[in-house]
């Protein structure tokens, strides 16, 4: 046990930049379960934005415009658009415009959103614009998927990522084809919501789970009484809410409610290009061998018994401890005692100096020789 102290100790020194992350998500994915406000786990059906799009243009640019050769589609439009102002072009006029840009506009519209509401707005150019900075946005209707008009867009843009030195010597340019307005659409009609139409509110859990659904059930009947929510499934949770003048406050308390959720899967994430290997709490390993290069692991479980002393009315507690013996080279053999966990097959493997890439073959292995109780999922 001594030698393989000193082994440890002196290969911690050697760690690095991989086996910092991984110890900071194995903290962050600590057995410890705090509870949860409601808001955070669920959402209310019905009560969210909705995505606008439109088509426009962009003038005012410095040369930096589409090439109205190659972009048919942007000279089709300012034909179309000087027609509606009452300017008719000669037939056959070739416009050569280099200070105008086709652009996509994009913005999301919040629930409950009213006639007057300032939303921003980004523009993208879809030609072949050089840039976009310095341009001004036209008049663009935005439409849903409904494809009525829901809100207006205009404005100057802002374009981010172009920096220049005090002196000027030196200048950074990001990305100059998408800027963004802000407040540059006007939300002309509303979205109808049924929201204070209907005493029965439906809560959508983000992650479907029946445990989960069941707590949630319980912390509600027990804050505002019995039969107030029942779940539908393992996601929409069905709640009796009060009449329509109470029915703001009700949600205020609603979301705010404190939520413990149940244990999630046991789960792992392999980064296969960076090496990162982030896990929850409920990986658990059962006895395996795993050779891989000049690197073997064996895990072997076996059960420790605790008696209750005499007299004091306790039970006999059965639980498993496991020996991780962990070789890298001949005679270096370094030995863990203690639960199933592949927490500290990790941290033992990166004390010795395994590779990330050697980290997730043995995660591989032990996963397809069924030792390893989780999913894995390599991105």
């Amino acid at each position: 046990m001594i030698k393989a102290e000193k082994i440890m100790n002196s290969s911690l020194k050697n760690v690095q930049k991989f086996s910092a992350m991984l110890l900071i998500a194995l903290f962050i994915f600590s057995p410890v379960a705090h509870a949860e406000r409601l808001k955070d786990l669920a959402t209310i059906q019905g009560v969210r934005s909705n995505q606008l799009i439109g088509y426009g243009l962009v003038v005012g640019l410095d040369g930096t415009g589409d090439q109205t050769t190659q972009t048919p589609f942007t000279v089709q439009s300012i034909i179309s658009m000087m027609q509606q102002m009452g300017i008719n072009l000669p037939a056959g006029t070739n416009l050569q415009l280099k200070n105008v840009a086709a652009v996509m506009v994009t913005s999301s519209l919040p629930a409950f959103a009213q006639p007057g509401q300032l939303l921003d707005v980004t523009v993208s150019s879809m030609g072949n614009a050089k840039s976009i900075r310095g341009g001004t946005l036209l008049m663009t209707p935005l439409r849903g998927a409904d494809n009525q008009v829901y809100a207006m867009a205009q404005g100057n843009l802002v374009v981010g990522g172009v920096g220049a030195s005090a002196n000027g010597s030196q200048a950074q340019i990001n990305h100059l084809s998408v800027g963004r307005i802000s407040d540059g659409a006007t939300v002309e009609r509303s979205v109808p919501s049924n929201f204070t139409q209907d005493n029965l509110i439906s809560l959508e859990l983000k992650d479907a789970d029946f445990s989960t659904a069941s707590l949630v059930v319980d912390a509600i009947n027990k804050r505002f009484g019995t039969g107030t929510a029942a779940a539908q499934d393992a996601r929409v949770i069905k709640v009796l809410g009060p009449s329509t003048q109470n029915r703001v406050s009700f949600m205020a308390a609603l979301e705010t409610l404190d939520v413990k959720p149940a244990q999630t899967y046991a789960k792992i994430i392999l980064n296969a290009r960076t090496g990162s290997v982030v896990m929850n709490q409920s990986v658990s390993l059962d006895d395996c061998a795993v050779s891989h290069g000049n690197l073997s692991v064996v895990i072997n479980t076996a059960p420790v018994i605790s008696q209750p002393g005499a007299l004091s009315n306790g039970q006999t507690v059965v639980a498993q401890r496991s020996t991780i013996e962990i070789q890298k080279e001949p005679g270096k053999v370094l030995k863990l005692q203690g639960g199933a966990s592949l927490n500290d097959v990790i941290k033992a493997l990166n004390a010795i100096g395994a590779t990330p890439q050697d980290l997730l073959a043995i995660l591989q292995a032990m996963k397809a020789s069924g030792s390893l109780h989780a999913d894995l999922e390599i991105i």
